[in-house]
């Protein structure tokens, strides 16, 4: 980028929402995308004045599900300074070890993994298994202490009160009820629509909903949080907001998002087979589990994108009345999605496990590629993170003119462009 452009850019102040999806250890890749924002966004800063340059926030309007709500809260309480709160999360995820999120120790995978699997086979004929049932496969009561360590809850406050920050949104599912609810932090209360087994409560958001908003099913357990100040109900218990999230860009347009970057964490396109896959072998627990989470995790967001651009095709058919009257506004909508396979990344470093949990791993069928899946969840390691953040980092250079649009204004257009969609 040379001097002379620089000199024309000029940061965009139309109110941006950036949606960070789930997918536990695949999250890595969100906060290379980011590394490589915040470092376009130095280079563009140096043609302008350092003070506005350094107020402005990207994205004032948060909005993540599972373990992307973690980097939402974590960016929210820094929303007053985007660069450090961006360098806060690299150092973070660089230097992973499984043991931050859950119990890897010989112990631990006893008292919950190895328990869980011995109750599933042979609990039925052992009464008191009703007393000793574990209540997931692994122990994350590691991911409490580190997210009481890295996330300031009260600078959320005060980033809504100084105005860096808009909203922050996160996404859980209630197991109690069924419903999944949108817990966001505003100053002012915001009108979601209501849609079926689709709530928004306004919350002070705190660990509990993280933890609760990235409770993997059967592999973290539920966490319970209260309703009642809401008028929705009193104390349920909440898993991973993946499940049954049917259009993960809403609450970011509901919240005032006029236009939104979202970051996925599945490779866009025919990713095709990983390697030494066997297609006719009986499919492992493992590889049902894995492609049970993807499911979860990945989907949503593909049909949800899908379906946003659909309804664009219509709406450049209707009159300016007749968008007003049924409702319908575009919306600046950039999509940043790997490159490659992460699973396929993850048959790499699956050795970097430590034991019990490899162990673990191994005795559902988590070997060569059959268990690639599930295993790139649970790879909290600094080896897999590193790729990932480094893949997250060349995707979004690879997209530079894209990305510099949607963050900026230039006299002269750039050769790519964001696509223009459509929300109900």
């Amino acid at each position: 980028m040379s001097e002379r452009h620089l000199d024309r850019v000029r940061l965009r102040t139309t109110p941006a929402a950036l949606i960070l999806m789930g997918g536990g250890a695949r999250a890595a890749y969100q906060v290379g995308v980011l590394k490589a924002v915040a470092a376009l966004l130095r280079d563009a800063r140096r043609g302008m004045d350092p003070d506005i340059a350094q107020a402005h926030n990207p994205f004032p309007i948060l909005v993540g599900t599972s373990a992307g709500a973690i980097n939402a809260a974590a960016l929210a309480s820094r929303s007053d300074n985007f660069q450090d709160a961006v360098a806060q999360l690299v150092a973070v995820w660089e230097n992973f070890h499984a043991h931050q999120v859950y119990r890897a120790d010989m112990f631990g995978v006893l008292r919950s993994g190895a328990r869980w699997l011995s109750l599933l086979s042979i609990g039925w004929i052992v009464r008191r298994s009703l007393r000793l049932r574990p209540k997931s496969l692994l122990d994350n009561e590691p991911l409490r202490d580190l997210l009481t360590r890295l996330i300031d809850f009260a600078r959320v406050d005060l980033a809504l009160e100084r105005g860096h920050l808009r909203a922050l949104a996160v996404g859980a599912s209630s197991y109690s009820s069924g419903k999944h609810v949108t817990f966001y932090q505003a100053l002012v209360e915001h009108n979601f629509p209501t849609k079926h087994q689709r709530v928004s409560v306004r919350a002070k958001i705190g660990v509990p909903h993280l933890l609760a908003s990235s409770a993997i099913p059967f592999v973290f357990p539920a966490t319970p949080l209260d309703l009642s100040d809401s008028g929705t109900g009193g104390v349920e218990y909440f898993g991973d907001g993946s499940m049954r999230q049917l259009s993960p860009t809403s609450p970011a347009i509901h919240l005032g998002a006029e236009r939104v970057l979202v970051i996925g964490v599945a490779q866009t396109g025919n990713p095709g087979v990983l390697p030494n896959f066997d297609a006719a072998a009986y499919p492992s627990l493992a590889q049902v589990a894995g492609h049970a989470l993807s499911t979860i995790f990945l989907d949503a967001l593909a049909t949800d994108v899908e379906r946003l651009e659909k309804m664009n095709q219509v709406v450049e058919t209707m009159s300016p009345h007749a968008q007003r009257a049924t409702g319908l506004r575009a919306i600046e909508t950039l999509t940043i999605s790997p490159s490659e396979r992460l699973d396929g990344i993850a048959m790499e470093y699956i050795g970097a496990l430590p034991r019990p949990i490899r162990a673990l791993l191994e005795a559902i069928g988590t070997y060569r590629s059959s268990g690639a899946g599930l295993a790139s969840y649970l790879l909290f390691e600094a080896p897999f993170t590193r790729a990932l953040i480094d893949l997250g980092y060349r995707d979004t250079l690879a997209r530079r003119d894209a990305v510099m649009q949607f963050l900026t204004e230039r006299r002269e257009p750039l050769a790519a462009s964001p696509s223009r969609v459509v929300v109900l």
